[in-house]
């Protein structure tokens, strides 16, 4: 099927848009292509595109709920083949303010971590398999 349109931005509502832009280049590279007081663009290595926007009274998602608030959406980011590579990864998005909110026990059930970014949007940590 012909496509009607080609994806130009996935946007994320945040409090901060420089903030969370610097955050998400520091976790997945890429050049800062469009900056305004309330929208910021980052163009990622592989061309995609995030865009940040001002949310005045912004709220963060909740996750897990599915009564209130939940995610409206998530990033998944390819750490690596290894857990040994994930955890590099984890150290790492901690430091730049990420938290952690889910870590399988048994990370053969499991190929991904979850945490918020510092805005609260939930993005997973994937193992490549």
């Amino acid at each position: 099927m012909a496509s009607v349109a080609r994806l130009r931005n996935v946007v994320i509502d945040c409090p901060d848009p420089h903030a969370l832009a610097a955050f998400y280049a520091a976790v997945a590279g890429g050049t800062l292509v469009a900056e305004e007081d309330d929208w910021v663009v980052l163009r990622l290595p592989d061309g995609l595109r995030l865009g940040f926007q001002l949310a005045q009274g912004y709220t963060p998602p909740e996750w897990p709920r599915a009564d209130h608030n939940s995610q409206q959406f998530h990033l998944d980011f390819d750490a690596g083949p290894t857990w040994e590579d994930v955890d590099v990864a984890e150290k790492k998005v901690l430091a730049l303010g990420a938290r952690l909110l889910r870590r399988e026990k048994d990370p053969v059930a499991e190929d991904f971590r979850v945490y918020t970014d510092p805005a609260g949007h939930p993005f997973c940590l994937c193992r490549i398999d």
